[in-house]
């Protein structure tokens, strides 16, 4: 098993601070995610699924990037960053696709910012006037996760599924709200069969309230309950053992802290990963409470070592400057785990880094995670499907709500750029 958040190329806190200026917001976006060069992330990312050859991948942060010239214009997806990760593999020869079974595909997005005309507007002529006549349009994105599978495995998927977590994020009411969830697969290995999850839990968290992490952990873990079969749940749980940390803990990646609604470290109630330690999952990659198998730490540029993070990152015991551990590969059901590394993580002279300019570039700012698992013999018994929870459908209110937000930003924007 592989896990790999492959992160959607720039630093969306950033960009939130840019808000009510949604054009000054979509640009940063914007030139990051050019500067991060997914198309040369891909072909390292690929190679590292080449050398580990694994059976299945988690995929976080599958990300589409598109835009539109007009209301009345398609959106055109400019960067499909699941797409041409798939496309790298192929020429590695250890080919990967979208894992399907009965015209279900194992995707599931987490989020979406819509292409909506000059509230994401865009400057982009290099790029724009060949695909639109323009030099700007306006741009979005969807982000989810994926499942992976070897294409010579491709036959062995038995059961697909994809699934939401009821507790949303709402950055603007209604237009700007976070979804997350998760993809399964059943997957035949010889006489057995393992349901395989990829996730990614909220990272957005708000003071003196459970972090959305923790609450969409527990519906993850009633959701299985009771199953059968062997479990594998790998993703991005924005979660490390420390958290909440204490106030007065060093904290450089901004985790969340202790608070009345979580006054303890380390408790359950507030901490994904704990509360699947205790719900009887196993930690089947690399020990989490050792410094250095930390698994984020990059700069939004990937450039290296977050600058504002490194030495603590040395005071922890990690030399490469990752603070936190946030990736994990869970089992439950599973006879034994054999081995577990994490990849991506060496830096600067790791076989996934990149030139970017005139300095290395990691390729993702989380390192991965692989896991060699064995399952017991002959466990063919097949639970039944996993709940959809499916996310609350978009009705005339959605729309009715970006007309009136983006006639506001418009008059916010100005008045912005009058001063």
């Amino acid at each position: 098993m592989m896990s790999r958040n492959i992160y959607l190329g720039a630093d969306v806190g950033v960009a939130l601070e840019l808000i009510p200026d949604f054009p000054a917001a979509a640009q940063f976006m914007w030139e990051q995610v050019k500067k991060t060069d997914f198309t040369k992330r891909a072909n390292k990312l690929a190679a590292e699924a080449a050398l580990d050859k694994p059976a299945l991948i988690g995929i976080q942060e599958a990300t589409i990037w598109y835009c539109k010239k007009n209301l009345w214009s398609e959106k055109v997806a400019v960067f499909d960053f699941l797409d041409q990760f798939i496309k790298a593999t192929q020429a590695t020869g250890t080919s990967y696709s979208l894992a399907t079974f009965d015209g279900i595909d194992a995707f599931n997005p987490g989020y979406s910012i819509a292409a909506i005309p000059y509230l994401t507007k865009v400057e982009d002529p290099d790029l724009f006037l060949s695909l639109f006549g323009s030099s700007s349009a306006a741009c979005g994105f969807t982000i989810g996760d994926a499942i992976l599978v070897r294409d010579d495995l491709k036959k062995n998927i038995k059961l697909v599924g994809n699934t939401e977590y009821d507790a949303t994020y709402s950055i603007v009411p209604t237009i700007m709200t976070i979804y997350r969830g998760y993809t399964w697969v059943d997957f035949e290995v010889n006489n057995s069969l393992v349901r395989v999850i990829s996730t990614h839990l909220e990272s957005i968290w708000d003071e003196n309230k459970i972090p959305n992490s923790a609450i969409q952990a527990a519906q993850l873990i009633e959701d299985l309950k009771g199953a059968k079969m062997p479990l594998i749940v790998m993703g991005d749980f924005n979660a490390d053992p420390r958290d909440p940390r204490a106030k007065s803990e060093p904290n450089p990646g901004l985790q969340p802290v202790v608070s009345e609604a979580c006054p303890t470290s380390g408790s359950a109630s507030c901490n994904a990963y704990k509360a699947m330690i205790d719900a009887g999952f196993a930690n089947a990659s690399p020990d989490a409470t050792d410094p250095r198998y930390f698994t984020w730490g990059a700069s939004a540029l990937l450039n290296g070592p977050d600058s504002n993070r490194i030495e603590a990152a040395k005071e922890f015991g990690n030399q490469y400057g990752f603070t936190d551990r946030l990736d994990y590969i869970f089992t439950k059901n599973v006879y034994a785990t054999i081995s577990s590394k994490l990849i991506g993580n060496i830096y600067p002279d790791g076989s996934s880094t990149w030139e970017c300019g005139d300095e290395k570039c990691f390729a993702s700012d989380h390192a991965g995670l692989v896991a060699t698992i064995e399952l017991p013999r002959d466990a063919a018994t097949q639970d039944p499907a996993l709940p959809d929870h499916a996310r609350f459908p978009l009705g005339i209110w959605h729309f009715v709500a970006i007309a009136l937000v983006s006639l506001i930003s418009w008059r916010i924007v100005r008045r912005l750029r009058r001063r």
